[in-house]
C-alpha cells in the first residue's frame, strides 16, 4: 500500500477529535466524510494531508 496521505478527522459535540480512517487517495477521503456527514449527526468531518 502507498503512504497515507489524508485523513477524514471526526469532533463530537465536546470538542473531542478523531481520526476515523486513512486514505492515500484524497478523493476517497473525501467521499468517506462526505459520506459520514451526510448521516445528519451534530459531529462535523473534515479531510486533512496527514503529518
Amino acid at each position: 500500500m502507498g503512504d497515507i496521505r489524508w485523513v477524514v478527522w471526526r469532533q463530537d459535540d465536546n470538542g473531542n477529535r478523531f481520526v476515523v480512517a486513512r486514505f492515500t487517495d484524497r478523493a476517497e477521503a473525501e467521499e468517506l466524510a462526505a459520506e459520514m456527514e451526510s448521516r445528519g449527526h451534530k459531529q462535523l468531518y473534515w479531510v486533512a494531508a496527514a503529518d
